[in-house]
């Protein structure tokens, strides 16, 4: 089969488009055509260099397809099923597990990461990683929403508890997670004020029902956000940017209000006023990624068209290069898609 492997870490012109064995089932094991792979912010930083990434790599967390095989042990599904796939793995076993939390898993993994992923032909893995794709999807959507929909109903559901009538700000409405943020805050009866750095990225935001949709480059943010609030201020910040973003996030959080976190694009070390913090009783939460049960939600939410996955371009499997060049870019609206066929 066809597979994107990275030797070393480095540019696009570490990208390799390589022939490899095809995978066989292990027990419990199913065998996915891949029809559709997205990529994520994540394969760029992989590709640059991630420490502990095993070497060589099959990149991709996301993908779609048809069962092709199946190992044994298999109960839920056969050959011809068409599914979408649960991009992380858990230990199974530790504390975290046993008790539900399997996003806190002491050996949570996520594949094209810590294990070969989905930018190829065809891919092994647990039956439990797989779901039956929603009818109302086409591959390619099925695979353009599983680890960004996770991560963005994680962080607003599960860490933030967003509550209907709140009022959450979204950086960076164009991006995937952006994207699938919006609509889980709009899907949980909240307000969502969005923010673009485009004339089409703010209209993407308003065809979502984005109730204030800003320019943050050019626009007053803290100012525009006060004004839409009464002067209160944002309930819960969905933050995936960092450095840039950050003292804006802070100066506009309301009272008691929550700022969840799951990146930092533009850099890691940030500033926080204390006395601000704690007399505000304000909180700061981080967020990784998602369990199981965050999936399903999604799975559910997507299949009954409360959100939709928005594919923004497709390239060949050979055209990889190019595919990591435009995402770099950052001009995307939704997700970028790979096709292996």
């Amino acid at each position: 089969m066809q597979a994107v492997r990275i030797h070393t870490h480095g540019g696009p012109e570490v990208l390799q488009v390589e022939s490899i064995p095809n995978p066989e089932p292990m027990v419990g094991e199913v065998v996915v055509q891949i029809k559709a792979a997205a990529l994520n912010h994540l394969d760029l930083w992989v590709r640059r260099g991630i420490s502990g990434v095993p070497l060589p790599m099959i990149l991709g967390s996301d993908g779609s397809g048809v069962i092709s095989d199946v190992g044994e042990n298999i109960s839920q599904f056969s050959n011809g099923d068409a599914v979408c796939i649960q991009p992380l793995t858990y230990c199974g076993h530790c504390q975290f597990c046993r008790s539900g939390r399997e996003n806190y898993c002491d050996n949570m993994g996520i594949l094209g990461e810590s294990q070969d992923g989905t930018q190829c032909e065809f891919i092994a893995v647990p039956e439990k990683n797989v779901r039956l794709k929603p009818e109302n999807l086409s591959f390619q959507e099925a695979a353009a929403f599983p680890l960004t929909a996770q991560t963005a109903y994680t962080m607003l559901v599960r860490r933030a508890k967003v509550e209907p009538g709140e009022t959450v700000l979204v950086w960076g409405a164009g991006s995937g997670v952006g994207t699938m943020a919006i609509q889980i805050a709009k899907a949980k009866g909240c307000q969502v004020i969005a923010t673009g750095g485009s004339e089409q990225k703010r209209s993407h935001a308003s065809k979502l029902d984005a109730d204030l949709v800003l320019d943050h480059y050019e626009d007053n943010i803290v100012k525009s956000v006060k004004a839409f609030t009464d002067g209160r201020g944002a309930d819960v910040v969905f933050e995936h940017v960092g450095k840039a973003t950050w003292e804006t996030s802070m100066r506009l959080l309301a009272k008691g209000g929550r700022i969840v976190t799951c990146g930092a694009t533009t850099g890691p070390k940030v500033g926080i006023d204390l006395r601000h913090l704690f007399s505000k009783q304000q909180t700061i939460l981080g967020s990784t990624m998602g369990d199981v049960a965050a999936f399903d939600d999604c799975v559910s939410l997507v299949s009954e068209g409360k959100i939709k996955p928005i594919v923004d371009q497709s390239f060949d499997l050979e055209n990889i290069k190019s595919a990591h060049e435009y995402l770099e870019k950052g001009e995307q609206i939704g997700k970028v898609i790979l096709l292996p066929e």
